[in-house]
């Protein structure tokens, strides 16, 4: 089972939801998505948020078409997205995309990549990435991690998150590494590209943030 999330994000950050949207996979809907999931003709299986940033005829739309409903007080510890996130983890998925992410308000966009942190430890072998129409973002650790092209993503980059990154290896990569010390403040690791149909990325220390982007 994988699941998807779409929080309320501006929509022309949005991908198409065509290739996500497959028999397996069960959609969440967070405050705004909710309703504009139920826009694109599919029903969540649970929404979660305060739902603040909802008309009162949106809400009406979103009581009536949603069984499972987790409403929160606005005056809370936790994001709306850290509360559906965390009732995913919990489903043991093979897989969790953070849709509707990005864009708009910065703070809420640095939240979001900072809860991709938190299946690193327990969850270390889910897969956990935001996705948007121009960006995969997604965390890793120390490992050889293969990595696979993608047309509609063809820039990689690597970014140190967790203090420096050592020992990193690059292999089928435009611009290869080997060993390298990567500090926190470096931009060296900044547009890459695949030469082939896959490559490799390993490393000893710290945490890596991987952003597959692309030109609109």
């Amino acid at each position: 089972m994988n699941i998807n999330i779409l929080a309320g994000g501006p929509l022309d950050t949005l991908p198409s939801f065509e290739k996500y949207h497959l028999e397996e996979d069960v959609w969440i809907g967070v405050d705004k998505g909710v309703f504009t999931l139920l826009s694109q003709n599919i029903r969540p299986f649970r929404a979660f948020g305060d739902f603040d940033s909802v008309s009162d005829e949106e809400w009406a739309v979103i009581e009536k078409n949603v069984k499972s409903i987790h409403r929160f007080r606005p005056e809370k510890d936790e994001t709306d997205m850290e509360h559906a996130l965390n009732w995913a983890l919990s489903e043991n998925p093979k897989r969790i995309r953070l849709f509707g992410a990005t864009g708009g308000r910065m703070d809420h966009f640095f939240a979001n990549v900072q809860l991709l942190l938190k299946p690193l430890n327990k969850h270390a072998a889910l897969s956990v990435e935001i996705i948007d129409v121009q960006n995969k973002i997604y965390m890793t650790k120390p490992d050889t991690h293969v990595i696979h092209r993608d047309s509609e993503y063809k820039y990689i980059s690597f970014i140190p998150i967790s203090g420096d990154v050592s020992g990193l290896t690059l292999k089928g990569f435009k611009y290869p590494l080997t060993d390298c010390h990567i500090p926190m403040s470096s931009t060296l690791c900044i547009s890459n590209e695949l030469v082939n149909d896959s490559g490799t990325f390993s490393y000893k220390q710290g945490i890596l943030m991987v952003i597959r982007s692309n030109d609109l």
